[in-house]
Order: C-alpha cells, then structure tokens, then sequence
C-alpha cells in the first residue's frame, strides 16, 4: 500500500534525569522502549533530540546567584554598572540581575523599547505613536515612562518589569536607576563599566560601547565563563541560555555535547542497526503571532548535533511546479511529472525559481523549532522527540 504519512514527531518520555546519570544510556534505551511499546520501526536518517535542560542537569551545570556576583564584581568593578537590553523574563533574567545587583553598589538599568529583544512589550508602537515618542532617538527615564504611559503589565505573565526588576536590584542591596532607550551609548553618560545583556546583537553592541569609549564592557556571554568556587561554567556562552533552577541557582546552557551526540547516534546504531541523527536542542526560533514574543532566547538552537544535520534544505516548491511547470496537468499525470521532477533536482537549488518559497534555515534551527514545540517546557515528561521522515519527500 502506498505510504500516506510524511514526517512524525513523537515525544518520548524519559526517567528524571538528575545530575551524574549517564544521559546518553538513558535517551538511548528510551527511544528503543519506546518504539517496542508503541509498535512503530527506528529508521536510517530519523533523528534524536535530547532537550538542553536535561543536558545540563546530567552535566550538574548549576551556578548560585553568589557566583554570579563574585564574577561580575570581579570584571566590572563593583561600583555603578550599567546593564543593557536585558531581556524581560522571571525565568531567564531576574536571577541573573540578582546576582548582577549582588555584584555592584548601584545598577543603571537601561531597557529596550517598546519591547526587548525577544518582543515582549514595555509599551505598543500606537502608545509611542500617540506621545509623538521616537523610539531610535528618545530617551526616557523611569517618572517619564509612568507619566506617559502609566503601568503596562505584561499580557500573559501580569508582571510590571521596570517594578519588578527596580524592586529586586534594590533587594540585593543596590542603589536602582531605570532609563529606557536603545542606543547603548546612552548608558555611558551614566557609568563606562557595562554589563550588555543583549542575546543576538551582542557583539554588536560591544563593538559600540568600546568605539565609545566605554572603560569596561563585558557581556553575559563573558560571566561563568570559568568556575568560580567550584561553580558550573559555560566556555563559550557563559550566562547565556542559563535558566532558573532554584531561587539562588542558575542552570547553565550544556557544553562540551558533540561526544554525548556521538555516543547515542553509535548505540543506537548498535542496537537498532540504523543510522540516526543525534542532536540537543534549546529554544526554538520562531515568533508568536499574538503576544509577539519571538522564543529563541537561548544563545543558539543546537549546541551539539551529528554531522548528518549539517546544511539546510534542499526542496522543490509543489504548488510552484503545479502553478508554473505542470499546470496543464492533474491527477495522476500530475503526481507523476512532480515526483520525475523531484528526482531529477539539483544537489544545490538555490536561485532556483522553483525553491521559492522553501524555509531558508538552518536544519537544526527547523528540526529543533519542530522539537521544542513537541517537547513543550512544562510537564508533558517527553524531553527527548523522535523525528521520522523529515528527509523525505513525495517520492519515497
């Protein structure tokens, strides 16, 4: 009978992982279990996705907000700090900025806006447009914000964040400042030590605060870069990608995955006799249409992945080849021409007319969006996904 299902994408549910357990084992006999209960085949180019919050708790990759203070004081001075374009996140940043205050005698906390990086708002573009405000160019400080624009709680979570994270600067110890603005020079006018807690344009804004003049700029990505009394660390993303753990703990993004991949891509070859992609996955990257908030706050997608999910798709638009280049055709005749057509397509389409349209990313940045979504992040119990047929295509 003809095949009528093209890609699949289960959750498979895992034991909790705690720190020290052998996580490639785990993911390993997981995935099998799994298939023998549900009755469905493993297959040469399926892929395995393992989560980066169980990653990094298998590594024990924590840190205490005291860590993070001892490191920030160290490289920024423990006087004033500005901190810059932090996103606006309880679970991502408030514990970080705990640590930062702990660190410094006084925070200036420069905020993007209408909204920080990710998209969640401060204020709508039809406030701005109303106060005859410029984003690029105003900058406002916090009496100005409330005599604007009054308080402006976030839509899903009810949080005020410019309240929130004054409240928590000063419950550390620290004298709080809060300017809203988006050029990063614009802090030097109150400190030249800067910690910039941008994501996706950080070297950027590095690269302007030093042509600035800036005396010290160091970014989250430059925090826990090493242990500090026996912390957890990230080498190359330090506070990135980090999330709450505990009330005094962070959870740091994994590193040092690429043997971890490699050792449940060889198992499960061993055990199954297929060839399977093997990768760990964060957030994925994609925009939510009504709040707006684009996901992707970890620092990358895939830290680690099998070489086999190097690249990004090579495919042919249907609906073009059935509008432009077959559209005196259908039924059968149709299918037929597409499938000769999908064949015979070349190794590289691009700048060809009839890919347009296909997704231009990344194939871990597509396959980790589709498992993140899968995974969820609340109490589905699922943090490996088991992708099938995601090379396919009509022909197969």
């Amino acid at each position: 009978m003809e095949r009528k299902t093209g890609t699949i994408s289960r959750g498979i549910r895992c034991p909790i992982i705690r720190e020290g357990d052998n996580i490639a084992s785990i993911v390993v006999d997981s995935v099998i279990e799994a298939a023998q209960a549900e009755g469905f085949e493993l297959r040469d180019r399926d892929v395995v996705a393992v989560t980066e919050s169980v990653v990094a708790r298998s590594q024990g990759n924590y840190a205490s907000v005291d860590a993070i203070a001892e490191d920030v004081k160290a490289k920024l001075g423990g006087g004033t700090i500005g901190v810059i374009f932090p996103i606006l996140s309880r679970n991502r940043f408030a514990i970080c900025l705990r640590g930062i205050a702990k660190g410094a005698k006084k925070v200036v906390l420069m905020l993007n806006y209408p909204s920080d990086e990710v998209g969640n708002a401060l204020v709508s573009l039809d406030q701005l447009d109303e106060a005859g405000i410029n984003p690029y160019s105003d900058v406002l400080s916090e009496a100005k914000y409330r005599e604007l624009f009054g308080e402006n709680p976030h839509p899903f979570t009810g949080v005020d964040y410019i309240k929130y994270y004054g409240d928590l600067i000063r419950s550390c110890g620290a004298e709080a400042e809060i300017v809203l603005a988006n050029d990063p020079r614009v802090i030097l006018q109150y400190t030249d030590s800067v910690l910039n807690c941008d994501i996706h344009s950080r070297a950027r804004t590095k690269r302007i605060l030093k042509a600035a003049g800036a005396k010290r700029v160091f970014g989250l990505d430059d925090i826990l870069t090493q242990s500090v009394n026996g912390s957890g660390f990230n080498e190359k993303y330090g506070l990135l990608g980090s999330n709450k753990s505990t009330e005094d703990m962070v959870k740091l993004f994994p590193q040092d995955c690429f043997d971890m991949v490699e050792s449940i891509q060889a198992q499960l070859l061993e055990r199954s006799g297929k060839h399977i992609e093997v990768m760990v996955y964060g957030d994925g990257a994609f925009k939510d249409p009504v709040g707006k908030i684009w996901e992707l706050a970890d620092p990358i997608v895939s830290p680690a992945y099998t070489k086999g999910l190097e690249g990004t798709p090579n495919e042919l638009k249907l609906k073009y080849l059935a509008d432009n280049d077959f559209a005196d055709l259908k039924g059968e005749e149709l299918k037929n021409a597409i499938e000769a057509a999908i064949r015979k397509k070349d190794d590289d389409l691009v700048g060809n007319m009839a890919s347009q349209g296909t997704t231009p990313r990344r194939l871990t940045d597509l396959i980790g969006s589709l498992c993140d979504l899968t995974s969820g992040s609340g109490d589905k119990g699922t943090p490996v996904v088991l992708v099938q047929g995601y090379f396919d295509n009509l022909t197969d």
